[in-house]
């Protein structure tokens, strides 16, 4: 167990190891409850979310959710985030990162310049995370909703374990299927809620899984961690994030990431694999042959099913393109990496 955010998260049950090859390959189940969530509604709440978010949610029916960020004002990322489209054009929720859950809720109240309604139910809301390709297999004794045909990225809601009012989204952060679970905190749900998964998923291999199994999957997916891989300092564009900036709209830091459109990113996000023994960590150098310092890395470990060190690191453009050649500095050695295509796993 270890802090995080006010909360005190499990980081491992079984080991990271394990618990990764469980998600991957049958299923796994994280409770990530330190997530924030707002609830926004009442008019002019689509304007709002549209002009603070890079992503065009007007292209959102009930039941569909979305991956977006928050652009701040130079062009950085603020927070990224799912918004969940409860009631068209009228009700919205927000799913935002533990960490920022008092920033994220600073910002968007400053561009609220039309008395939406925003509540935040992050300290009253639960949410489990059971990933992996047996998952819903697992789940759909416990709903008459249809979990098994959910398509990605939409929800539905109703009673789950003999608990009313449970929203179900084919979303997560694993790359590896699976649905995520929003419910009150109320009457031992939680509790209730968790015991029923188990009942169900344990005789067909459910485990439970922390925070470092959690970290290692994204991670084989190429996903950003808000702190790590993106911040107030980088842009979308140079996340690999342009897919949910739509310039279509007008939204907060838009002139600023169209300036470095036109001109060119000079540094992207990019994934690599060490080709010498060791694992690349957070903050180490990143170099080119001749030595010369061209990036840092911000993510890596050591992946538990390729089986191989991986990270993701900010290089110069020029170094970017899949099979070059770049080293990591690990101590006082050089380490020969190459660049690869995101994800890891196909």
């Amino acid at each position: 167990m270890a802090e995080f955010a006010g909360y005190n998260m499990p980081i491992s049950y079984s080991g990271i190891n394990d618990e990764h090859l469980a998600v991957r390959n049958n299923a796994g189940i994280f409770d990530v409850s330190h997530m924030g969530e707002f609830i926004l509604k009442g008019p002019g709440v689509l304007n709002l979310i549209q002009m603070v978010t890079s992503n065009d949610a007007s292209k959102l029916k009930n039941g569909n959710a979305q991956y977006s960020c928050l652009p701040n004002e130079s062009g950085g990322i603020v927070d990224d985030l799912l918004v969940y489209c409860i009631r068209e054009n009228e009700v919205y929720m927000l799913v935002v990162n533990a960490a920022n859950i008092e920033k994220d809720w600073k910002w968007i109240s400053r561009f609220n310049t039309e008395s939406v309604l925003m509540e935040d139910i992050s300290s009253k809301t639960c949410l489990l995370a059971v990933q992996g390709p047996n998952a819903t297999k697992m789940l759909q004794p416990l709903t008459s909703m249809d979990l098994m045909n959910l398509k990605y990225y939409s929800f539905v809601k109703g009673t789950f374990a003999g608990i009313d009012n449970v929203l179900i989204s084919a979303t997560g952060y694993t790359g590896a299927g699976g649905v995520e679970i929003y419910f009150e905190d109320k009457n031992d749900s939680a509790n209730k809620i968790w015991d029923a998964i188990f009942a169900a998923g344990k005789p067909m291999g459910l485990k439970p899984a922390g925070l470092a199994a959690r970290d290692t999957l994204r991670l084989e997916m190429g996903y950003c961690l808000y702190g790590n891989d993106i911040d107030d300092s980088t842009s979308p564009l140079e996340a690999g994030l342009g897919w949910i900036t739509r310039f279509t709209k007008t939204f907060v830091g838009r002139e600023q990431i169209e300036i470095k459109k036109k001109e060119g990113i000079r540094k992207k996000l990019v994934g690599f694999e060490l080709l010498d023994k060791g694992i690349p960590r957070h903050g180490y150098e990143i170099k080119d042959f001749s030595g010369m310092h061209i990036g840092e890395v911000t993510s890596g470990t050591q992946s538990p099913s390729l089986n191989k060190a991986i990270g993701l690191g900010y290089i110069r453009d020029t170094f970017s393109n899949p099979d070059t050649k770049i080293y990591i500095k690990v101590r006082d050695k050089l380490l020969l990496a190459r660049v690869v295509k995101l994800p890891f796993l196909s």
